[in-house]
């Protein structure tokens, strides 16, 4: 299966690499085309009809985010490329699209690809790319939604209705609000790379937690939450936590 692939990038070197590291080390993507120019890579997308774009976020007049903006349907699958930018990121894991810090490593790449083939034959990219678009016109990080691929397919959950995260051997159990919950097939790493640094704390090896719903700290080392549920908190991270609490 050849992946017919672009790349948009303002700094030629940066494509002049990534071409390099994408001949070598991922056969089966086709490279159709490359540009430093952001609105020439709109036009070559509209009219080559890419499976799969390399898209840099910081370019002048265009970001990448801006490119996409540009689609009323953006039906292809994309791997963004950024300096570490805490914002982007977040923004991105938060629809479970693929993405690289540069300078890009070449095992993350060879897993960026690898996911995006699959997302490709998944044909889930128009609804994560509109996610996407949704989240970064939400005013505030609770009002935006994560996907959550589940065994029936991709749900969308309101951030803010995610009281906590329960693992269970791989799986995720997500409890909503009023007293609703789901299971997940990412497990709990998944989301706590996804949510950490915004009002998340992973208070034990299965358990993480919004903190907007705490309703009081126990001092055997248990957190009490909005329903009455009662979570652990590991000793190592008892300290740590309460700190968190504080600031």
């Amino acid at each position: 299966m050849k992946i017919k692939t672009i790349l948009i990038d303002d700094e030629r070197k940066a494509i002049a690499i990534l071409k390099n590291k994408l001949e070598r080390l991922c056969p089966g993507i086709e490279i159709i085309a490359e540009t430093q120019n952001p609105k020439e890579g709109i036009a070559l997308i509209k009219e080559l009809q890419p499976d799969l774009v390399f898209l840099d976020i910081a370019m002048p007049e265009l970001s990448g985010f801006d490119v996409l903006k540009q689609f009323e349907k953006p039906d292809f699958e994309i791997i963004f490329a950024t300096a570490f930018d805490n914002y982007a990121i977040e923004a991105i894991k938060h629809c479970a699209i693929g993405y690289l810090v540069k300078p890009v490593d070449n095992s993350d790449l060879v897993d960026a690809v690898k996911n995006a083939k699959h997302n490709i034959e998944e044909k889930t990219a128009l609804i994560k790319n509109k996610q996407l678009i949704e989240n970064l016109g939400a005013q505030t990080f609770q009002k935006k939604k994560i996907i959550v691929p589940s065994v029936e397919g991709l749900e969308f959950v309101k951030i803010e209705d995610v009281i906590h995260c329960e693992g269970e051997t791989g799986y995720t159990k997500i409890h909503l609000k009023n007293e609703k919950s789901m299971m997940s097939s990412n497990s709990i790493g998944h989301f706590n790379k996804m949510l950490e640094n915004n009002d998340f704390y992973l208070v034990h090896k299965s358990h993480l937690i919004n903190l907007s719903y705490i309703e009081k700290y126990l001092n055997e080392g248990y957190v009490v939450l909005t329903g009455n549920a009662k979570i652990p908190v590991s000793r190592n991270r008892r300290q740590e936590f309460l700190e968190q609490l504080k600031k």
